[in-house]
């Protein structure tokens, strides 16, 4: 999985009392998917300072991207994290090594040994078929 071209903005709220969110029924399935090692380490140490699991940081990370800044659609979306998890994260990407921003997920390459398994990853069918 690839968290392509994010660019991370604060968006300021006018109240400072949480909105009331009605509850609304999923369906979570689980997600085989690979990802690069140091943005792995980043986002659970981030999960574990926000006190939300890996999952549900995604969830909240994709949604959000999902929200296009009224007027800068297609160029900004609203970003889940405040001052203290930038900081944070900030942080983490210096103790992780990830020393790389969104832009450079278009230059990823993964080593040799590792592309065939990215190409076919092994699904439970396969699994029971080999």
């Amino acid at each position: 999985m690839l968290l392509y071209c994010y660019q991370l903005i604060e968006v300021t709220h006018m109240t400072s009392q949480p909105a009331q969110v009605a509850e609304t029924p999923v369906e979570r399935v689980q997600l085989g998917v690979r990802m690069e090692k140091r943005m792995v380490k980043v986002l659970k140490g981030l999960a574990e300072f926000q006190n939300v699991s890996l999952g549900q940081l995604l969830e909240n990370i994709v949604l959000h991207s999902f929200e296009p800044m009224p007027g800068e659609e297609g160029e900004w979306a609203a970003s889940p994290h405040g001052k203290k998890a930038l900081a944070a994260i900030a942080d983490l990407k210096r103790v992780y090594g990830m020393e790389y921003d969104a832009h450079a997920a278009h230059g990823f390459r993964e080593h040799a040994g590792e592309q065939g398994a990215a190409a076919k990853p092994r699904t439970a069918r396969r699994a029971r078929e080999a």
